[in-house]
């Protein structure tokens, strides 16, 4: 059985309970008063990663390595002892990156080395508390510094050979009696860290962590890359099969994607965009899209709009705001016919209100 095809965590017997029943995984987690930086911080995807298969669709070790080509460019994922990292693993560079795009936001120094507590991002990501959950955090970071990227890059007449891994190393600085791990150093590669550098991020629903799928994962990670604030992205059924690195046969990957776009009909679970499969294509669609349009004409906000944004929310991550913003539009039924004002005026509010929905 290929490895993207898992059943989700909490599927029922029969019929009419699975159509009663969510995909998603439960919020394992309410927000607590006393970490509410975890919870307020806007969750940060890097794009290279969105856009490449780097991380393993199986729940099971993986022991493949990937190579894909481009021209005369080529790029191999090569597993380390305990196979490739896999979409779940990623949860941790999510966090990382998260937290240090926040300090870069509020003006403070940053380093590629973290120190971070465990069990604030097992919460954060929606991952599980017990020992097991611990364990499981182990685990992916040994799969993360383990799994290894090589790739060739021509510059000047001549081919460069560069070879890293995601993570270049963590360490478990304090254990709590019971052996859990309290405290967490992770080193970042020069790689991840240059893409927060440079900002080369995208903010990422929190329902993403609910999604029990690592098919559901990727998908929307590519619809999140490749859609963006347009309405749509279409692509072929082959080669979302390869962007997605999944190893099934493409009848297969059919099969898969087809059950995912029907839970998603029955369950509205997919955060942010759905999906259709029309013969061998398959169009990505914004799910606020067709409420985000005025007469013809999709909602944009002018360039130096988020620069204003910030002097109304100072401190507030003003990408979040705005996809905040839209949501917001579609739930309450709101066609602003001046849309920087708007946006500005809901800006103005949080800043001053930070409750306000």
């Amino acid at each position: 059985m290929v490895g993207d095809n898992t059943k989700h965590a909490n599927e029922a017997v029969g019929g009419d309970s699975l159509r009663e029943r969510s995909p998603l995984l439960p919020i394992r987690h309410q927000p607590d008063f006393f970490v509410c930086d975890v919870f307020d911080a806007a969750m940060k995807g890097d794009t290279a990663s969105m856009e490449h298969p780097i991380f393993s669709l199986s729940k099971k070790p993986d022991m493949k390595t990937r190579r894909y080509e481009n021209g005369n460019s080529w790029a191999e994922v090569r597993p380390g002892a305990k196979g490739l990292a896999t979409v779940f693993d990623r949860d941790v560079l999510i966090y990382c990156i998260s937290q240090l795009i926040g300090a870069l936001n509020a003006n403070r120094p940053v380093s590629r080395t973290l120190r971070l507590r465990a069990h604030d991002l097992l919460i954060a990501t929606n991952r599980d508390t017990s020992g097991r959950g611990y364990l499981n955090l182990r685990e992916a970071l040994e799969r993360l510094q383990g799994t290894q990227i090589a790739t060739n890059l021509t510059t000047g007449g001549k081919e460069i050979f560069d070879l890293f891994s995601l993570i270049d190393r963590a360490r478990i600085v304090r254990e709590t009696r019971d052996g859990r791990m309290e405290e967490v150093e992770i080193q970042l590669s020069d790689w991840v860290f240059q893409a927060v550098q440079a900002q080369e991020v995208l903010t990422l629903d929190r329902r993403y962590f609910q999604l029990a799928k690592p098919l559901e994962r990727r998908l929307y990670e590519l619809a999140r890359k490749h859609v963006g604030q347009q309405t749509s992205f279409k692509i072929g059924l082959d080669k979302l099969r390869l962007k997605c690195g999944s190893q099934s046969t493409l009848k297969e990957f059919r099969r898969l994607l087809q059950a995912i776009i029907e839970d998603d009909r029955n369950h509205d679970h997919m955060p942010g965009y759905s999906f259709e499969l029309n013969g061998d294509m398959v169009e990505m669609r914004s799910k606020s899209g067709a409420s985000l349009r005025l007469p013809g004409i999709f909602i944009s906000l002018d360039p130096d709009i988020h620069e204003k944004a910030r002097q109304l929310a100072p401190g507030w991550d003003v990408h979040a705001l705005e996809s905040e913003w839209r949501d917001w539009i579609v739930k309450k039924g709101i066609t602003p016919h001046r849309a920087n004002a708007h946006f500005l005026a809901f800006c103005k509010r949080r800043g001053k209100y930070p409750g306000f929905t």
